[in-house]
């Protein structure tokens, strides 16, 4: 297992090293001056150039990305040119309530969809198949931003059940921070829960084609024993792999959503930091992206055993 694992991390080395690099030379692409940005357009030649030697612009691209890079491995994802604040800090800070959001729309997500679309495929061309492939193909259809704005209009200006806006942190008012926060995960449960669906409905349906099923039902056993105790483990197995790949998507993507709600995440920070050409801060954020969905994919590897009894971490 030990293994298994040094050599999943040693994988994940060569994929970082390439993000870095892909990161660095795409945002110096991005039009527009960083100093120009920050000392707007009043400024003098030499109030610049003092700008872009302090931000370290003066040098060439290759200095530029070692001096980052170096600084990176110790620790240090520089400072925000727009507002002056120490880059890592402030991206935990904000990962914080994006991860609240995600894990909890996931959780919840999973709870249902993987039941529904085994129901699906236990049930299959039956009326509650048709229903619940139907439902969970409404919701793929539907964009996130726009059924957010929906149960905003319902729940929000109609009802006036919840809140429309903000973002109050647990750690000052946990109810309201629960009633803020309703809104954003049922917006991502629900559109996450149409995938999630189809995803278990087939996986099952090819489990409950081999034979070993069969023979389980000539045995006499009953349907719930069989879809439980035999079917489940490995119908879950590639359903597990989806779920993990739609955390890591959802960990670094969703500024739609945040930006909908205005919550302060890390999906805002990086579009916010991107309109500011703030180079260090659009470095950090995907970096961190980046390594968040490394490790989430390999914390999938090591559970896949735990799920699907035909693999072994050997």
């Amino acid at each position: 297992m030990f293994r298994f694992i040094l050599g999943r991390a040693a994988m994940a080395v060569p994929t970082l090293i390439i993000v870095a690099v892909s990161v660095f030379i795409m945002i110096r692409l991005i039009p527009g001056d960083p100093a120009q940005l920050m000392l707007g357009d009043q400024a003098t030649p030499e109030t610049l150039a003092e700008a872009r030697r302090t931000l370290g612009l003066d040098h060439s691209l290759p200095v530029q990305f070692g001096l980052w890079i170096s600084a990176v491995l110790e620790g240090d994802f520089g400072t925000s040119i727009s507002t002056g604040k120490a880059v890592l800090p402030l991206i935990l800070d904000r990962f914080i309530v994006s991860s609240s959001i995600v894990l909890s729309a996931v959780l919840i997500a999973s709870l249902i969809a993987v039941p529904a679309g085994m129901v699906a495929a236990w049930r299959q061309n039956s009326l509650s198949d048709l229903l619940i492939v139907g439902g969970a193909t409404l919701l793929l259809s539907i964009p996130s931003f726009w059924l957010g704005l929906l149960l905003m209009l319902l729940f929000g200006l109609k009802l006036g059940w919840l809140p429309v806006v903000g973002y109050v942190p647990v750690s000052e008012d946990p109810l309201a921070a629960l009633t803020f926060s309703l809104l954003p995960v049922a917006t991502l449960v629900l559109v996450e829960t149409g995938v999630i669906t189809r995803m278990a409905r087939a996986s099952t349906l090819e489990v409950l084609r081999l034979d070993y099923i069969t023979h389980a039902r000539a045995k006499g056993l009953s349907e719930r024993v069989v879809l439980l105790r035999h079917a489940f483990r490995n119908a879950f197995a590639p359903t597990w792999t989806l779920i993990g790949l739609i955390l890591g998507n959802l960990l670094g993507g969703i500024a739609v959503v945040e930006t909908v709600f205005t919550l302060p995440g890390l999906g805002r920070l990086l579009v916010d930091a991107i309109f500011a050409r703030d180079y260090p801060v659009i470095q950090g954020c995907l970096l961190f992206i980046a390594g968040i969905y490394v490790l989430v994919n390999l914390i999938i590897d090591l559970m896949y055993p735990l799920f699907d009894p035909r693999v072994t971490a050997e």
